[in-house]
């Protein structure tokens, strides 16, 4: 009896530690998608923070050609402003304030259109380049980030790690997707 009762013992014994090493495993891979997360969304609030510094600029630059489109000025200041003042982890308000703001870019890039000397102008012409990369460089973060929540949200709904997930109440990722289909379109910044 007492081999056997040993060998039950360790048996067991074994058991919970594979339970134990599994929970830990599975735990640490979502912490670790976890701040992958937020570092990937963290690269994309950079890349929209470097377009709201660039589109004063682009502002004031177009408003000395065309001081007249007062409007259109100030529905691109008013959209910074409100795309400015989302912060936090609500995605959805995020992608719906930045399809605004690119609505609104898109108004003032049809203003300056009207304007030959102003498409002509090095400083004009110098801020559409950088608009043009910062787009293009929010796009790939946008798409990192979409990449990495979706690998959270896979490991916190599949088999077995779903279960470590809802032991430690981990959540899904909410993606950052563009609602509206024209919106997935940078501005046009070509002339």
């Amino acid at each position: 009896m007492g081999v056997i009762a040993g060998l039950i013992i360790l048996a067991v014994l074994g058991i919970v530690i594979v339970i134990i090493g599994l929970v830990v495993f599975y735990y640490n891979r979502l912490v670790g998608l976890k701040n992958r997360c937020e570092q990937a969304w963290s690269d994309v609030d950079v890349q929209l923070q470097r377009r709201y510094d660039l589109i004063p600029n682009l502002v004031e630059t177009v408003k000395g050609y065309a001081s007249h489109e007062k409007e259109t000025f100030e529905k691109v200041t008013e959209a910074r402003q409100q795309a400015m003042k989302i912060t936090g982890d609500n995605l959805a308000a995020k992608a719906a304030a930045e399809n605004m703001l690119t609505q609104t870019l898109r108004s003032l890039f049809a203003v300056a259109e009207a304007y030959p000397e102003l498409k002509a102008n090095e400083n004009f012409l110098e801020l559409q380049d950088q608009l043009s990369k910062i787009e293009e460089q929010i796009q790939l973060a946008r798409r990192y980030y979409n990449a990495v929540a979706r690998d959270n949200n896979n490991a916190v709904m599949m088999f077995p790690s779903n279960i470590v997930a809802n032991m430690f109440h981990f959540k899904k990722a909410e993606y950052f997707d563009l609602e509206e289909p024209e919106a997935r379109k940078a501005p046009k910044v070509e002339f």
